[in-house]
Protein backbone atom coordinates (compact mmCIF):
# COMPACT_ATOMS: atom_id res chain seq x y z
CA UNK A 1 0.00 0.00 0.00
CA UNK A 2 1.28 3.46 -0.91
CA UNK A 3 1.42 5.93 1.96
CA UNK A 4 0.17 9.42 1.14
CA UNK A 5 2.48 12.08 2.63
CA UNK A 6 1.70 15.76 3.10
CA UNK A 7 4.84 17.82 3.81
CA UNK A 8 4.20 20.70 6.21
CA UNK A 9 6.81 23.45 6.41
CA UNK A 10 6.65 25.91 9.27
CA UNK A 11 7.95 29.19 7.87
CA UNK A 12 6.83 31.80 10.38
CA UNK A 13 9.98 32.39 12.44
CA UNK A 14 11.86 35.68 12.76
CA UNK A 15 15.46 34.46 13.14
CA UNK A 16 16.61 37.48 15.14
CA UNK A 17 19.88 35.85 16.24
CA UNK A 18 21.17 36.09 12.66
CA UNK A 19 20.77 39.87 12.57
CA UNK A 20 21.77 41.95 10.63
CA UNK A 21 21.35 39.53 7.72
CA UNK A 22 18.06 38.17 9.09
CA UNK A 23 15.36 40.73 9.90
CA UNK A 24 11.69 40.57 10.73
CA UNK A 25 10.72 41.52 7.17
CA UNK A 26 13.18 39.07 5.60
CA UNK A 27 13.97 36.35 8.18
CA UNK A 28 16.64 33.67 8.03
CA UNK A 29 14.50 30.94 6.43
CA UNK A 30 14.45 32.97 3.21
CA UNK A 31 18.20 33.66 3.22
CA UNK A 32 20.86 31.82 1.22
CA UNK A 33 23.50 30.91 3.79
CA UNK A 34 25.30 27.97 2.18
CA UNK A 35 25.86 26.09 -1.06
CA UNK A 36 27.97 26.36 -4.20
CA UNK A 37 27.62 29.58 -6.25
CA UNK A 38 25.68 27.77 -9.00
CA UNK A 39 23.55 25.73 -6.59
CA UNK A 40 22.50 28.08 -3.81
CA UNK A 41 19.07 27.86 -2.24
CA UNK A 42 17.51 29.54 0.77
CA UNK A 43 16.92 27.46 3.90
CA UNK A 44 13.21 27.43 3.04
CA UNK A 45 13.93 26.14 -0.47
CA UNK A 46 16.29 23.51 0.94
CA UNK A 47 13.50 22.28 3.25
CA UNK A 48 11.06 22.03 0.33
CA UNK A 49 13.53 20.09 -1.80
CA UNK A 50 14.49 17.72 1.03
CA UNK A 51 10.90 16.72 1.73
CA UNK A 52 10.12 16.35 -1.97
CA UNK A 53 12.94 13.78 -2.06
CA UNK A 54 11.00 11.40 0.22
CA UNK A 55 9.00 9.98 -2.70
CA UNK A 56 9.65 6.29 -3.36
CA UNK A 57 7.80 3.18 -4.47
CA UNK A 58 5.77 3.05 -1.27
CA UNK A 59 5.51 6.77 -0.49
CA UNK A 60 3.61 9.38 -2.51
CA UNK A 61 4.50 12.99 -1.67
CA UNK A 62 2.07 15.88 -2.26
CA UNK A 63 3.10 19.45 -2.90
CA UNK A 64 4.00 21.19 0.39
CA UNK A 65 1.66 23.00 2.75
CA UNK A 66 3.33 26.14 4.05
CA UNK A 67 2.37 27.71 7.38
CA UNK A 68 3.61 31.28 7.63
CA UNK A 69 2.39 34.80 8.14
CA UNK A 70 0.81 37.49 6.03
CA UNK A 71 3.93 39.62 5.80
CA UNK A 72 6.02 36.91 4.12
CA UNK A 73 3.39 35.49 1.76
CA UNK A 74 4.97 36.76 -1.44
CA UNK A 75 8.45 35.67 -0.37
CA UNK A 76 7.02 32.16 0.01
CA UNK A 77 5.42 32.16 -3.44
CA UNK A 78 8.44 33.74 -5.14
CA UNK A 79 10.85 31.20 -3.69
CA UNK A 80 8.53 28.29 -4.54
CA UNK A 81 8.19 29.67 -8.08
CA UNK A 82 11.98 29.54 -8.44
CA UNK A 83 11.69 25.80 -7.69
CA UNK A 84 8.75 25.49 -10.14
CA UNK A 85 6.52 24.31 -7.28
CA UNK A 86 2.93 25.31 -6.53
CA UNK A 87 2.06 24.79 -2.84
CA UNK A 88 -0.87 22.64 -1.80
CA UNK A 89 -1.80 25.65 0.35
CA UNK A 90 -0.18 28.63 2.03
CA UNK A 91 -1.80 29.00 5.45
CA UNK A 92 -1.35 32.56 6.72
CA UNK A 93 -1.51 33.14 10.46
CA UNK A 94 -2.89 36.61 11.26
CA UNK A 95 -0.98 36.55 14.58
CA UNK A 96 1.63 34.23 16.02
CA UNK A 97 0.22 31.54 18.30
CA UNK A 98 3.23 29.21 18.55
CA UNK A 99 3.57 25.84 16.84
CA UNK A 100 0.62 23.79 18.18
CA UNK A 101 -2.08 25.97 16.54
CA UNK A 102 0.04 26.21 13.38
CA UNK A 103 0.25 22.43 13.08
CA UNK A 104 -3.47 22.19 13.80
CA UNK A 105 -4.23 24.46 10.83
CA UNK A 106 -2.13 22.17 8.62
CA UNK A 107 -3.90 19.06 9.97
CA UNK A 108 -7.34 20.55 9.36
CA UNK A 109 -6.34 21.49 5.80
CA UNK A 110 -5.03 17.96 5.20
CA UNK A 111 -8.26 16.38 6.48
CA UNK A 112 -10.44 18.39 4.07
CA UNK A 113 -12.34 16.12 1.70
CA UNK A 114 -11.92 13.01 3.82
CA UNK A 115 -8.18 12.41 3.31
CA UNK A 116 -5.89 11.46 6.20
CA UNK A 117 -2.31 11.74 4.98
CA UNK A 118 0.85 11.32 7.00
CA UNK A 119 2.10 14.79 7.92
CA UNK A 120 5.87 15.32 7.81
CA UNK A 121 6.36 18.51 9.79
CA UNK A 122 9.57 20.51 9.83
CA UNK A 123 10.65 24.09 10.28
CA UNK A 124 11.97 26.08 7.31
CA UNK A 125 15.20 27.29 8.91
CA UNK A 126 17.29 24.15 9.38
CA UNK A 127 20.03 22.60 7.28
CA UNK A 128 21.52 19.13 6.79
CA UNK A 129 24.75 18.15 5.08
CA UNK A 130 23.87 14.49 4.34
CA UNK A 131 20.61 14.51 2.40
CA UNK A 132 20.56 10.74 1.63
CA UNK A 133 20.77 10.01 5.37
CA UNK A 134 17.99 12.54 6.02
CA UNK A 135 15.76 10.97 3.36
CA UNK A 136 16.33 7.45 4.71
CA UNK A 137 15.44 8.54 8.26
CA UNK A 138 12.29 10.38 7.18
CA UNK A 139 11.13 7.39 5.14
CA UNK A 140 11.49 5.18 8.23
CA UNK A 141 9.50 7.72 10.23
CA UNK A 142 6.75 7.73 7.59
CA UNK A 143 6.47 3.94 7.85
CA UNK A 144 6.16 4.25 11.64
CA UNK A 145 3.47 6.92 11.32
CA UNK A 146 1.63 4.87 8.70
CA UNK A 147 0.93 2.27 11.39
CA UNK A 148 -0.78 4.92 13.55
CA UNK A 149 2.10 5.84 15.86
CA UNK A 150 3.82 9.21 16.23
CA UNK A 151 7.41 9.38 14.99
CA UNK A 152 9.83 12.08 16.06
CA UNK A 153 13.29 12.60 14.59
CA UNK A 154 16.04 12.69 17.20
CA UNK A 155 19.41 14.18 16.30
CA UNK A 156 22.39 12.03 17.23
CA UNK A 157 24.39 14.37 19.50
CA UNK A 158 28.08 15.00 18.86
CA UNK A 159 28.75 17.34 21.80
CA UNK A 160 27.22 18.19 25.21
CA UNK A 161 24.84 20.86 23.88
CA UNK A 162 22.88 23.00 26.36
CA UNK A 163 20.82 24.85 23.75
CA UNK A 164 18.45 22.00 22.84
CA UNK A 165 15.87 19.90 24.62
CA UNK A 166 16.56 16.15 24.62
CA UNK A 167 14.63 12.97 23.84
CA UNK A 168 15.37 9.92 26.02
CA UNK A 169 14.55 6.60 24.42
CA UNK A 170 13.36 3.48 26.25
CA UNK A 171 16.42 1.62 27.66
CA UNK A 172 16.92 -1.75 26.03
CA UNK A 173 14.80 -0.95 22.97
CA UNK A 174 17.23 -1.73 20.13
CA UNK A 175 14.75 -1.38 17.28
CA UNK A 176 15.19 1.11 14.44
CA UNK A 177 12.47 3.23 16.02
CA UNK A 178 12.67 2.82 19.82
CA UNK A 179 9.89 4.06 22.07
CA UNK A 180 10.31 7.51 23.60
CA UNK A 181 10.59 7.29 27.37
CA UNK A 182 10.79 10.99 28.18
CA UNK A 183 11.30 14.51 26.86
CA UNK A 184 13.92 16.45 28.82
CA UNK A 185 14.27 20.24 29.07
CA UNK A 186 17.48 22.03 28.05
CA UNK A 187 20.16 20.82 30.50
CA UNK A 188 23.07 22.58 32.15
CA UNK A 189 26.59 21.77 30.92
CA UNK A 190 27.27 18.99 33.43
CA UNK A 191 23.97 17.29 32.73
CA UNK A 192 24.47 17.55 28.97
CA UNK A 193 27.89 15.91 29.34
CA UNK A 194 26.28 13.08 31.32
CA UNK A 195 23.63 12.57 28.62
CA UNK A 196 26.35 12.25 26.01
CA UNK A 197 28.35 9.78 28.10
CA UNK A 198 25.36 7.60 29.01
CA UNK A 199 23.89 7.41 25.52
CA UNK A 200 20.20 6.99 24.77
CA UNK A 201 19.66 10.78 24.62
CA UNK A 202 19.04 12.69 21.40
CA UNK A 203 18.49 16.35 20.53
CA UNK A 204 14.89 17.33 19.89
CA UNK A 205 14.87 19.12 16.53
CA UNK A 206 11.11 19.63 16.42
CA UNK A 207 10.63 17.42 13.35
CA UNK A 208 7.83 14.91 13.71
CA UNK A 209 5.71 12.63 11.54
CA UNK A 210 2.14 11.46 12.17
CA UNK A 211 -1.25 11.13 10.56
CA UNK A 212 -3.40 14.26 10.57
CA UNK A 213 -6.14 12.41 12.45
CA UNK A 214 -3.68 11.25 15.12
CA UNK A 215 -2.58 14.84 15.75
CA UNK A 216 -6.18 16.01 16.13
CA UNK A 217 -7.06 13.10 18.45
CA UNK A 218 -4.03 13.75 20.67
CA UNK A 219 -4.67 17.51 20.74
CA UNK A 220 -8.34 17.00 21.63
CA UNK A 221 -7.27 14.66 24.43
CA UNK A 222 -4.84 17.04 26.12
CA UNK A 223 -5.63 20.51 24.81
CA UNK A 224 -9.28 20.52 23.71
CA UNK A 225 -9.29 24.31 24.13
CA UNK A 226 -6.63 24.72 21.38
CA UNK A 227 -8.42 22.20 19.16
CA UNK A 228 -11.81 23.91 19.50
CA UNK A 229 -10.50 27.45 19.07
CA UNK A 230 -8.42 26.52 16.01
CA UNK A 231 -11.40 24.69 14.47
CA UNK A 232 -13.43 27.88 14.90
CA UNK A 233 -10.71 29.92 13.18
CA UNK A 234 -10.53 27.35 10.37
CA UNK A 235 -14.31 27.46 9.90
CA UNK A 236 -14.09 31.26 9.53
CA UNK A 237 -11.28 31.08 6.94
CA UNK A 238 -11.15 32.95 3.66
CA UNK A 239 -9.32 31.79 0.54
CA UNK A 240 -7.53 33.90 -2.06
CA UNK A 241 -5.84 31.77 -4.76
CA UNK A 242 -3.35 29.63 -2.80
CA UNK A 243 -3.57 31.80 0.33
CA UNK A 244 -5.80 30.51 3.13
CA UNK A 245 -6.45 32.92 5.99
CA UNK A 246 -8.08 31.64 9.20
CA UNK A 247 -10.55 34.02 10.83
CA UNK A 248 -8.49 36.75 12.48
CA UNK A 249 -10.63 37.30 15.58
CA UNK A 250 -11.04 33.56 16.08
CA UNK A 251 -7.34 32.78 15.63
CA UNK A 252 -6.34 35.60 17.96
CA UNK A 253 -8.39 33.82 20.64
CA UNK A 254 -6.46 30.53 20.22
CA UNK A 255 -4.22 29.77 23.25
CA UNK A 256 -0.53 30.07 22.38
CA UNK A 257 1.37 26.83 22.97
CA UNK A 258 4.18 24.77 21.47
CA UNK A 259 3.77 21.33 19.94
CA UNK A 260 5.99 19.83 22.65
CA UNK A 261 4.09 21.23 25.62
CA UNK A 262 0.64 20.73 24.10
CA UNK A 263 1.06 17.12 22.93
CA UNK A 264 4.48 15.52 22.50
CA UNK A 265 5.67 15.55 26.12
CA UNK A 266 2.42 13.92 27.22
CA UNK A 267 2.60 10.99 24.77
CA UNK A 268 5.17 8.65 26.42
CA UNK A 269 3.25 5.99 28.34
CA UNK A 270 -0.11 7.08 26.96
CA UNK A 271 -2.38 5.45 24.38
CA UNK A 272 -0.60 7.57 21.76
CA UNK A 273 2.47 5.52 20.94
CA UNK A 274 5.49 7.70 20.19
CA UNK A 275 8.72 6.40 18.70
CA UNK A 276 11.99 8.06 17.73
CA UNK A 277 13.99 7.65 14.54
CA UNK A 278 17.63 8.66 14.91
CA UNK A 279 18.88 11.29 12.45
CA UNK A 280 22.63 11.51 11.87
CA UNK A 281 22.76 13.76 8.81
CA UNK A 282 24.78 16.83 9.77
CA UNK A 283 21.70 18.64 11.07
CA UNK A 284 21.96 22.22 12.32
CA UNK A 285 19.22 24.71 13.20
CA UNK A 286 21.49 27.69 12.43
CA UNK A 287 20.22 29.33 15.58
CA UNK A 288 23.09 31.83 15.78
CA UNK A 289 26.16 32.95 13.84
CA UNK A 290 28.31 30.40 15.66
CA UNK A 291 26.13 27.65 14.14
CA UNK A 292 26.59 29.17 10.67
CA UNK A 293 30.36 29.05 11.23
CA UNK A 294 30.12 25.40 12.31
CA UNK A 295 28.54 24.24 9.03
CA UNK A 296 30.53 26.53 6.70
CA UNK A 297 33.54 25.50 4.64
CA UNK A 298 36.71 26.68 6.40
CA UNK A 299 40.34 27.31 5.52
CA UNK A 300 43.29 25.71 7.31
CA UNK A 301 42.97 28.23 10.17
CA UNK A 302 39.27 27.55 10.72
CA UNK A 303 38.10 30.76 9.05
CA UNK A 304 34.94 30.92 6.96
CA UNK A 305 34.01 33.75 4.63
CA UNK A 306 31.19 34.73 2.30
CA UNK A 307 31.30 37.54 -0.24
CA UNK A 308 34.18 39.95 -0.87
CA UNK A 309 36.29 39.24 2.20
CA UNK A 310 40.02 39.26 3.01
CA UNK A 311 41.01 37.40 6.19
CA UNK A 312 44.60 37.62 7.48
CA UNK A 313 46.31 36.17 10.58
CA UNK A 314 42.94 35.12 12.03
CA UNK A 315 41.55 31.88 13.43
CA UNK A 316 38.08 30.34 13.77
CA UNK A 317 36.49 33.55 12.50
CA UNK A 318 33.43 34.10 10.29
CA UNK A 319 33.25 37.05 7.86
CA UNK A 320 30.04 37.60 5.88
CA UNK A 321 30.23 40.49 3.38
CA UNK A 322 27.05 41.49 1.56
CA UNK A 323 27.72 44.75 -0.28
CA UNK A 324 31.40 45.73 -0.08
CA UNK A 325 34.91 44.54 0.69
CA UNK A 326 35.39 43.51 4.33
CA UNK A 327 38.95 42.95 5.57
CA UNK A 328 39.99 41.58 8.98
CA UNK A 329 43.41 41.11 10.55
CA UNK A 330 44.39 39.34 13.76
CA UNK A 331 40.94 38.17 14.89
CA UNK A 332 40.26 34.91 16.75
CA UNK A 333 36.76 33.46 17.38
CA UNK A 334 34.99 36.54 16.00
CA UNK A 335 31.94 37.05 13.79
CA UNK A 336 31.83 40.00 11.35
CA UNK A 337 28.63 40.45 9.34
CA UNK A 338 28.23 43.39 6.94
CA UNK A 339 25.10 44.55 5.16
CA UNK A 340 24.37 47.77 3.27
CA UNK A 341 23.07 49.53 6.40
CA UNK A 342 24.51 47.70 9.42
CA UNK A 343 27.64 45.89 10.63
CA UNK A 344 27.86 43.33 13.46
CA UNK A 345 31.13 42.48 15.20
CA UNK A 346 30.78 39.91 17.99
CA UNK A 347 32.58 37.18 19.86
CA UNK A 348 31.64 33.94 18.15
CA UNK A 349 31.09 32.36 21.57
CA UNK A 350 28.53 35.06 22.42
CA UNK A 351 26.69 35.08 19.12
CA UNK A 352 23.45 34.10 20.89
CA UNK A 353 23.53 37.54 22.51
CA UNK A 354 22.89 39.31 19.21
CA UNK A 355 19.30 39.31 20.47
CA UNK A 356 20.36 42.07 22.91
CA UNK A 357 21.11 44.36 19.96
CA UNK A 358 17.84 43.44 18.26
CA UNK A 359 15.91 44.13 21.47
CA UNK A 360 17.48 47.59 21.74
CA UNK A 361 16.68 48.36 18.09
CA UNK A 362 13.08 47.37 18.77
CA UNK A 363 12.88 49.50 21.90
CA UNK A 364 14.19 52.49 19.92
CA UNK A 365 11.83 51.67 17.01
CA UNK A 366 14.70 51.68 14.53
CA UNK A 367 14.04 50.40 11.04
CA UNK A 368 17.19 48.23 11.00
CA UNK A 369 15.35 45.70 13.18
CA UNK A 370 12.68 45.07 10.57
CA UNK A 371 13.88 45.85 7.06
CA UNK A 372 17.05 45.92 5.00
CA UNK A 373 17.99 48.94 2.95
CA UNK A 374 16.89 46.81 -0.02
CA UNK A 375 13.23 45.97 0.59
CA UNK A 376 11.47 43.16 -1.29
CA UNK A 377 7.90 43.69 -2.42
CA UNK A 378 5.50 41.41 -4.36
CA UNK A 379 6.14 43.45 -7.51
CA UNK A 380 9.95 43.53 -7.14
CA UNK A 381 12.16 45.56 -4.79
CA UNK A 382 13.47 49.00 -3.94
CA UNK A 383 16.85 50.04 -2.55
CA UNK A 384 17.13 53.36 -0.69
CA UNK A 385 20.55 54.43 -1.93
CA UNK A 386 20.65 58.00 -0.56
CA UNK A 387 18.60 60.29 1.66
CA UNK A 388 18.63 63.68 3.36
CA UNK A 389 16.23 65.95 5.29
CA UNK A 390 14.05 66.66 2.22
CA UNK A 391 15.10 64.09 -0.37
CA UNK A 392 15.43 60.36 -0.89
CA UNK A 393 16.83 58.41 -3.85
CA UNK A 394 15.66 54.88 -4.59
CA UNK A 395 16.64 52.27 -7.12
CA UNK A 396 13.47 50.35 -8.05
CA UNK A 397 13.06 47.04 -9.91
CA UNK A 398 9.64 45.94 -11.20
CA UNK A 399 9.18 42.35 -12.39
CA UNK A 400 7.91 41.70 -15.92
CA UNK A 401 4.12 42.05 -15.99
CA UNK A 402 3.98 43.49 -12.47
CA UNK A 403 2.78 46.88 -11.27
CA UNK A 404 2.77 49.02 -8.15
CA UNK A 405 -0.51 50.20 -6.68
CA UNK A 406 -2.46 53.17 -8.05
CA UNK A 407 -1.55 55.68 -5.35
CA UNK A 408 -0.81 59.25 -4.30
CA UNK A 409 1.30 61.06 -1.70
CA UNK A 410 0.36 64.03 0.48
CA UNK A 411 3.90 65.20 1.26
CA UNK A 412 6.24 64.35 -1.61
CA UNK A 413 6.76 64.69 -5.34
CA UNK A 414 8.74 62.16 -7.40
CA UNK A 415 10.99 62.12 -10.47
CA UNK A 416 11.36 58.78 -12.33
CA UNK A 417 14.26 58.00 -14.69
CA UNK A 418 14.22 54.69 -16.58
CA UNK A 419 17.57 52.86 -16.38
CA UNK A 420 16.55 49.70 -18.28
CA UNK A 421 13.37 48.12 -19.59
CA UNK A 422 10.08 49.78 -20.45
CA UNK A 423 7.86 51.67 -17.97
CA UNK A 424 4.13 52.21 -18.27
CA UNK A 425 3.38 55.32 -16.22
CA UNK A 426 -0.04 56.47 -15.09
CA UNK A 427 0.31 60.16 -14.22
CA UNK A 428 -3.06 61.69 -13.38
CA UNK A 429 -5.36 61.07 -16.36
CA UNK A 430 -2.47 60.28 -18.75
CA UNK A 431 -0.83 56.90 -19.46
CA UNK A 432 2.57 57.02 -21.19
CA UNK A 433 5.39 54.61 -22.07
CA UNK A 434 8.97 55.46 -21.13
CA UNK A 435 12.09 53.77 -22.52
CA UNK A 436 15.68 53.76 -21.29
CA UNK A 437 17.01 57.25 -20.35
CA UNK A 438 13.55 58.83 -20.49
CA UNK A 439 11.96 60.41 -17.41
CA UNK A 440 8.80 61.89 -15.94
CA UNK A 441 7.71 64.01 -12.97
CA UNK A 442 4.92 63.14 -10.52
CA UNK A 443 3.67 66.27 -8.70
CA UNK A 444 2.70 66.17 -5.03
CA UNK A 445 -0.89 64.90 -4.67
CA UNK A 446 -1.03 63.42 -8.21
CA UNK A 447 -2.56 59.93 -8.63
CA UNK A 448 0.02 57.67 -10.28
CA UNK A 449 1.12 54.12 -10.97
CA UNK A 450 4.29 52.41 -12.26
CA UNK A 451 3.98 49.19 -14.26
CA UNK A 452 6.24 46.94 -16.34
CA UNK A 453 4.48 45.83 -19.54
CA UNK A 454 7.64 44.20 -20.93
CA UNK A 455 9.34 40.79 -20.80
CA UNK A 456 12.47 41.92 -18.95
CA UNK A 457 12.85 43.55 -15.51
CA UNK A 458 12.26 47.30 -15.36
CA UNK A 459 14.74 49.40 -13.37
CA UNK A 460 14.26 53.07 -12.56
CA UNK A 461 15.83 55.68 -10.33
CA UNK A 462 13.26 57.52 -8.20
CA UNK A 463 14.11 60.89 -6.66
CA UNK A 464 11.67 61.93 -3.92
CA UNK A 465 11.47 65.46 -2.55
CA UNK A 466 9.19 66.87 0.10
CA UNK A 467 8.56 67.57 3.76
CA UNK A 468 7.93 63.93 4.73
CA UNK A 469 9.31 60.85 2.95
CA UNK A 470 8.05 57.96 5.09
CA UNK A 471 6.61 54.78 3.55
CA UNK A 472 3.32 55.42 5.34
CA UNK A 473 2.65 58.47 3.12
CA UNK A 474 0.92 56.26 0.54
CA UNK A 475 -2.80 56.41 -0.22
CA UNK A 476 -3.71 53.35 -2.31
CA UNK A 477 -6.73 53.34 -4.62
CA UNK A 478 -6.18 50.06 -6.49
CA UNK A 479 -3.74 47.24 -5.80
CA UNK A 480 -3.08 43.85 -7.41
CA UNK A 481 -1.86 42.45 -4.10
CA UNK A 482 -4.79 43.21 -1.82
CA UNK A 483 -3.20 46.17 0.01
CA UNK A 484 -5.75 48.82 -0.98
CA UNK A 485 -8.59 49.54 1.47
CA UNK A 486 -11.79 47.64 0.67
Amino acid sequence: MTLQVQPVIMAGGSGTRLWPLSRAGYPKQFLVLSGEPDNRFSLFQQAVNRLKGMASGGISVAEPTIVGNEEHRFLVLDQLRELKIEPAAALLEPVGRNTAPAVTLAALAALEGGADPVLVITSADQTVTDEPAFTAAVRRAVQVAGSGAIAILGITPDRPETGYGYIRVQPGDATEAPKVAQFVEKPDAATAARYLAEGGYYWNAGMFVLKASVWMAALETWRPDIAAATRAAWAARSTDAKFVRPGKAEFTAVPSESVDYAVMEKCPGSRFEIRMVALDAGWNDLGAWDAVWQVAQKDADGNASVGDAIVKDSHNTLVHASSRLVSVVGLDDVVVVETADAVLVASRKRSQDVKLVVNQLGAEQRGEQTLHRKVHRPWGWYDSIDNGPRHQVKRIMVKPGASLSLQMHHHRAEHWIVVSGTAEVTNGDKVILLAENQSTYIPLGQTHRLANPGKVPLEIIEVQSGSYLGEDDIVRFEDTYGRAPK
